[in-house]
C-alpha cells in the first residue's frame, strides 16, 4: 500500500492526466497506435486505485446492511480501523482527479463516518441528570489471572459501587477475598468457575435477589436485584455471551446475543463491538444506551493485544444501561494479567 501509495502521489502522472493530447487521444500517440510505456504504467496505477478502494467500500455496504458472515464477523470488530484507511483512497482519487474514483471512495468514507464517527461524539441526551449517583465497573479476569489487588485499587480510588467479573475462577474469588474486596462490596452474587465461564456481581448495596443461568455457549451469567438507596431497585447482570472464536460457533454467539434478559443495566464482555449487527439489535430491543457511545468514548478499546500478537484493541466490553438511567462518565483502564481492560461508567438512577 505504501508502494501504491507513493506511486500516486508523485507528479509525473498527474501531468499525463491533463495532457490535451492524451485527453484526445487516451492511447497516448494518434489513434490505432500501439499503448505506449507511460500509459501502461497509468492504466497499473488506475487498477492500483481501484484495488485500494473497493475493499473498503465493500466493507462499509456490508456494515451499513448487518451483513457480516462467516469469518466476516472476527473481521468487523476491527472496522473503525477499516473506516480510517477509506480516507486514503479517497485523498489519492481526488488529488489524481479521477472522478468516478473520487465518488466511489467518497461513499465508503460516508458510510463509515456514518456508522463509527459518533461513537466519538457525545450524545445531546445523556439522561436524567438528578438522581442516585452510582459507579459500575466491569472486568474480564482472563481465565482468573488478572491481578486482585489492581482490581480493589480501582474499586476503591474510583468508589465503584457495583463490579461485574467474567472469567471468574475460585482462584480469582480468594484473590479478591484476600485483597480486600469483600470490606468495600459486601453484598455478592458469584458463579466461580475454573476455566473461562465464570462470572460474579459484587455491591456496597444490598441485594435483594439473585441467580446464575448458563448461556447456551456454555458461559455462566449472574443476575442480581440491588437497591441502592433513595431508588427503585436495579436489576443487573453480568453478561458474557460466547466469543466467536470459530465460524462453528456463531449461531451460539448470536443466540447467546438474543438471549440477554431485559435488565436496567447489562454490563461485561459481550463479545461484540458496535459494529456486529447482534449487539445493535440488543441495544435497540432492550432500549438501552450504550455507556461508552453516549458520552464520545465509543472508540476506547477494551481488549487486545492478546498473548503478544500485534492484534489492534478493540471494544468488546460494555456497559449498556436503560434509557431512563443517566450516563455522566465513562473510563477504560489497563488491568495487569487480563487481556481485557476495566471500563467504569457513573450513571444517575432516578429517585423512587
Amino acid at each position: 500500500a505504501g508502494a501504491l501509495t507513493g506511486y500516486f502521489l508523485r507528479g509525473a502522472p498527474l501531468g499525463l492526466v491533463f495532457h490535451s493530447y492524451n485527453l484526445r487521444y487516451p492511447g497516448g500517440g494518434r489513434p490505432g497506435a500501439p499503448p505506449q510505456p507511460r500509459d501502461r504504467r497509468y492504466g497499473r496505477a488506475m487498477k492500483g486505485l481501484w484495488l485500494l478502494l473497493t475493499p473498503g467500500l465493500l466493507w462499509a455496504v456490508l456494515r451499513l446492511f448487518g451483513l457480516e458472515i462467516g469469518f466476516l464477523v472476527q473481521a468487523f470488530a476491527f472496522t473503525p480501523y477499516v473506516a480510517a484507511w477509506t480516507v486514503l483512497p479517497m485523498i489519492i482519487a481526488l488529488a489524481r482527479r479521477r472522478w468516478p474514483e473520487s465518488a466511489a471512495a467518497a461513499t465508503a468514507v460516508v458510510i463509515m463516518a456514518w456508522c463509527v464517527l459518533p461513537r466519538a461524539l457525545p450524545d445531546h441526551d445523556h439522561g436524567p441528570d438528578r438522581g442516585v449517583r452510582i459507579t459500575v465497573m466491569t472486568i474480564n479476569m482472563f481465565i482468573g489471572a488478572a491481578d486482585p489487588g489492581a482490581i480493589v485499587t480501582l474499586v476503591r480510588e474510583h468508589d465503584v459501587d457495583v463490579l461485574a467479573v467474567q472469567e471468574f475462577s475460585p482462584m480469582a474469588r480468594m484473590g479478591l477475598t484476600n485483597a480486600g474486596l469483600d470490606a468495600l462490596l459486601p453484598n455478592n452474587a458469584l458463579a466461580d468457575e475454573v476455566g473461562t465461564t465464570g462470572s460474579g456481581l459484587y455491591s456496597r448495596f444490598p441485594i435483594v435477589k439473585s441467580h446464575s443461568e448458563r448461556g447456551g455457549g456454555g458461559n455462566m451469567q449472574v443476575y442480581a436485584t440491588i437497591k441502592p438507596p433513595g431508588t427503585a431497585a436495579l436489576d443487573v447482570v453480568s453478561a458474557h455471551p460466547l466469543a466467536p472464536y470459530s465460524t462453528e460457533v456463531l449461531k451460539l454467539w448470536k443466540s447467546d446475543l438474543a438471549a440477554e434478559p431485559k435488565a436496567d443495566i447489562l454490563l461485561g464482555d459481550f463479545n461484540s463491538t458496535l459494529d456486529h449487527a447482534p449487539v445493535r439489535r440488543l441495544i435497540a430491543r432492550g432500549g438501552y444506551r450504550d455507556a461508552a457511545d453516549a458520552t464520545g468514548r465509543g472508540l476506547l478499546g477494551t481488549w487486545g493485544p492478546y498473548a503478544g500478537k500485534p492484534v489492534p484493541p478493540v471494544t468488546l466490553d460494555h456497559v449498556l444501561a436503560a434509557r431512563r438511567i443517566g450516563i455522566r462518565d465513562v473510563q477504560v483502564h489497563g488491568v495487569k494479567g487480563s487481556d481485557h481492560r476495566s471500563v467504569l461508567a457513573a450513571l444517575v438512577i432516578p429517585t423512587a
